[in-house]
C-alpha cells in the first residue's frame, strides 16, 4: 500500500511541474489583460508555439516572446498534431482528460447553486426589458443574410407543468431524483 501511495505522489509532483504548450490555430491578438478591449501587445501568427501559464474564464495567459492573454479558442494545446490513443504511463497522467488534445473544456452556469435554481422566481420587469430587445423577423432575416448565416429550426421549450407554474419545482428538472 505504501508503494502505491509513493508512486501516486511521485506522479502528482511530476505532473505539477509539467509545462503545457499550445499552438495558435489562427492569427490572434496577444492582449495585456483577459478582455476583448484590452491593449493589444502583438499579433501572433497561426501555428505560433506558446507556453500556457494560466487560465481565466475564456482566456489563457501565455508566453511567447512576451507574456499576455489570448482567447481560449485561438489555441490548440499539446504538440500541435493529432495523436493516437494513449497507453501506459501517459494514459495514467491523462486521467480526467479527453479528446485528442488531452484537455477537457467545460462551460456552464457559474455562481448558481441548486438551491438558487429551486428558489428562483419570475421577475416581470426583467422580462419586459427582454421583450424590448426583440426585432422584427424581416430585420433578423436581413442581418442573417448579410452575415451569410443559414436558418436552423429550433423547437420551443415545452410549457411548464402546473406544479412548476405555482412555484413548487419538480426536483427532477434540476437533476434530482423523482
Amino acid at each position: 500500500m505504501r508503494i502505491m501511495a509513493i508512486i501516486f505522489l511521485f506522479l502528482q509532483v511530476g505532473a505539477a511541474y509539467a509545462v503545457e504548450y499550445g499552438y495558435t490555430v489562427r492569427s490572434t491578438e496577444l492582449k495585456d489583460a483577459p478582455f476583448s478591449d484590452a491593449k493589444t501587445l502583438a499579433t501572433l501568427p497561426e501555428k505560433t508555439k506558446v507556453e500556457i501559464i494560466s487560465r481565466q474564464g475564456a482566456w489563457l495567459q501565455v508566453k511567447e516572446q512576451q507574456q499576455g492573454w489570448v482567447r481560449l479558442l485561438s489555441l490548440r494545446t499539446g504538440e500541435g498534431r493529432a495523436t493516437g490513443g494513449d497507453s501506459g504511463l501517459k494514459s495514467l497522467l491523462n486521467l480526467g482528460r479527453s479528446g485528442n488534445t488531452g484537455v477537457t473544456v467545460a462551460t456552464g452556469v457559474r455562481g448558481l447553486s441548486e438551491a438558487d435554481l429551486k428558489n428562483a422566481r419570475p421577475n416581470p420587469q426583467e422580462l419586459e426589458k427582454l421583450r424590448q430587445l426583440t426585432v422584427h423577423p424581416a430585420e433578423a432575416q436581413k442581418f442573417a443574410a448579410n452575415a451569410k448565416l443559414t436558418a436552423q429550426k429550433i423547437n420551443y421549450l415545452p410549457e411548464p407543468s402546473q406544479t412548476e407554474k405555482t412555484g413548487s419545482p419538480n426536483p427532477a428538472s434540476f437533476g434530482g431524483e423523482r
